[in-house]
């Protein structure tokens, strides 16, 4: 059974609140006004999400509307709930506003809740790249987890939001909120990171040759198949999880030949899979011992005993 439909309003007409909108009006909500600096943003965004009424202003948000959803850059959200606040004509009784941010909580619309707005945050745990058109961005967007905290009205809201969008709420204790902000930076951030170190070590592999992901998606489709059937401790493979020293100790070498800059790098994420395989059990206390003292070699750290165990 279709929940009822939502009117909807969006202030900030970029990646974030095309794609949400868009999701939202397939799924037969009604979005009642964009609103954002640039008006052809606005008009750009309006068309993409079927609403006629756009602009600069917020004054423009009609009395019917039920949601409004700030997505614009962090740094604006709490001018905009000030401004929000201080709209003149306006009842908030019944209106909920929320924000997207992951860094901030739903304490920056503290002047909407004093003026008997629900209020609450409501991050998409998913990546928006900038240079993506919003259409390609809206398959990935469907069914996510949005990370949020606000009061329990607040949440209610946030429950209700995310079933139009076909997703589920991740509650993020306001106390963790930055902590969870940089799990997120890990997952998509850091992760890209990782593929552009592969696409250089590539790039001297196998010069002039751009398939860099055709070649390894195989391995990286099995390893997060089975980080996902099991932990990431239990599917770790490799010459750490196996107590290879020597083996770790010839890649530092080639590095040092073929990508001195990545040193630092290998040997960080060597500590860091020695920890998985200390999880998992793996290994000898002497193996241990040599994996971490070999990788702060390469970090010009001393090496400490309690360090291995």
């Amino acid at each position: 059974m279709r929940s009822p439909s939502l009117n909807i309003a969006i202030i900030g007409a970029g990646a974030v609140g095309s794609v949400l909108g868009r999701i939202l009006a397939e799924n037969h909500h009604r979005i009642t006004a964009v609103v954002s600096r640039s008006l052809s943003s606005a008009r750009r965004c309006g068309r993409f999400v079927s609403c006629r009424t756009v602009s600069t202003s917020l004054e423009v948000i009609p009395q019917k509307t039920q949601v409004i959803m700030i997505t614009t850059p962090h740094g604006a959200v709490q001018d905009v709930a000030r401004a929000l606040a201080n709209r003149s004509g306006l009842s908030w009784k019944g209106v909920a506003v929320c924000h997207a941010s992951g860094l901030l909580t739903a304490d920056v619309l503290t002047p909407l809740r004093d003026v008997g707005a629900t209020v609450f945050s409501f991050h998409p745990l998913q990546a928006f790249p900038r240079e993506f058109p919003p259409r390609k961005i809206v398959p990935t967007a469907r069914g996510i987890v949005y990370g949020v905290d606000g009061p329990p009205d607040g949440i209610r809201a946030a429950r209700r939001l995310a079933r139009a969008l076909e997703g589920r709420i991740l509650l993020v204790p306001p106390e963790m909120r930055e902590f969870y902000h940089a799990a997120c930076v890990v997952a998509s951030n850091h992760l890209t990171t990782l593929l552009g170190i592969l696409d250089a070590f590539y790039r001297d592999i196998a010069p002039g040759r751009r398939d860099v992901l055709d070649t390894f998606w195989p391995i990286l489709q099995a390893t997060m198949t089975n980080v996902r059937s099991s932990s990431p401790s239990q599917a770790l493979t490799g010459p750490v999880a196996r107590g290879g020293t020597e083996t770790i100790a010839r890649h530092f070498e080639a590095l040092k030949l073929h990508a001195p800059a990545l040193i630092p790098y290998y040997a960080r994420m060597t500590l860091e899979t020695l920890r998985l395989a200390m999880e998992k059990r793996s290994l000898t206390n002497a193996q241990v011992r040599d994996l971490t003292q070999l990788s702060l070699s390469y970090l010009n750290e001393p090496f400490q005993p309690e360090e291995s165990h």
